[in-house]
């Protein structure tokens, strides 16, 4: 286990990118990996729920994941979620991501069929041990996943030593807290991030150690600012501006599209930048959304006037 110091801030997840036929385009995902850069991100989450990963194939994903260290490498932290519905493909994932130099893998669990945990845990080992010198991060979303993160299963976990942190997506905080209690008293040293934006100052107050969201890429300056506010002890400041950053996801969840497709749509207005639309099933932009779009776009740069 190293310096976990590198996992401690705002890491957003990153978006898919495609083009105008919707295949992966290699030249926006580095695009998106400059914009994070640009913006002073601690690192980013590649491949997870708001990268599509459940919509894609293995070669694309190991497209997606060359090109962001294309540019990140040195500059950002680079989290790349490896999870696919067997074992097979989530090692090969594994290996790849190992052989061009990510900082950690992440993992959810696999889904559809209920599994005992002795068989969750066989399937995490064995993605970790195909990334022997990578450390890695249990991701905990229950609520989409269908399976918790139970406390048996991440002592049994805790036995790996290259596990060192867990993304907790599940609503209750504190769930955080019982993941850092636990980690620490394992390992000396864990990680904990928050996983629901709207929930920031809460978690990080019960003991989260930075987060990794679907939202920070629209509007990474307020998590920031955020994250700045809370290690400052500005408690008041930060939860006023908690507030309007969740108006900003409701606004964002309130369309008839994806939200991701939202997300897209006001990095389009806001920031110049095209990443494509969304991958069937998921629902792309009608026209009444593209309102609903610029309308979050606009209460984006509202924020950044009143905080920043």
């Amino acid at each position: 286990m190293g310096n976990l110091d590198k996992y401690k801030g705002i890491i957003p997840a990153f978006y898919a990118c495609y083009d105008e036929e919707g295949n992966v385009s290699p030249k926006r995902v580095r695009a998106l990996t400059q914009y994070f850069i640009d913006k002073g991100v601690k690192g980013v989450y590649v491949n997870g729920s708001s990268g599509e990963c459940i919509y894609q194939g293995v070669e694309e994903r190991k497209v997606i994941i060359e090109n962001v260290m294309a540019v990140a490498k040195g500059k950002l932290t680079v989290i790349n979620h490896v999870a696919c519905n067997n074992t097979k493909d989530s090692v090969e994932l594994a290996k790849h991501s190992e052989s061009v130099g990510v900082d950690a893998i992440a993992s959810i669990p696999p889904i559809y069929f209920r599994l005992p945990e002795y068989s969750i845990a066989a399937y995490w080992n064995a993605i970790s041990e195909a990334a022997p010198n990578t450390d890695f991060i249990i991701y905990n979303i229950p609520q989409l996943a269908g399976t918790a993160l139970t406390m048996s299963l991440f002592a049994e976990m805790m036995k790996n030593p290259r596990v060192v942190a867990v993304k907790n997506s599940s609503m209750p905080t504190q769930d955080i807290q019982m993941f850092k209690a636990a980690g620490k008293a394992a390992k000396g040293e864990f990680v904990v991030f928050n996983g629901p934006d709207e929930q920031f100052v809460a978690g990080r107050a019960i003991g989260a150690d930075g987060g990794i969201g679907g939202t920070y890429g629209v509007m990474p300056e307020l998590f920031l600012k955020l994250n700045y506010l809370i290690a400052a002890g500005e408690r008041e400041k930060a939860t006023e501006l908690q507030y309007d950053i969740n108006e900003i996801i409701y606004k964002m969840c309130s369309s008839h599209a994806n939200m991701y497709a939202v997300a897209k749509e006001i990095l389009r207005i806001n920031e110049n930048l095209d990443l494509g639309g969304v991958r069937l099933p998921l629902e792309n932009l009608q026209e009444a959304d593209k309102a609903i779009a610029k309308e979050a776009a606009d209460m984006v740069n509202a924020a950044k006037a009143k905080y920043l």
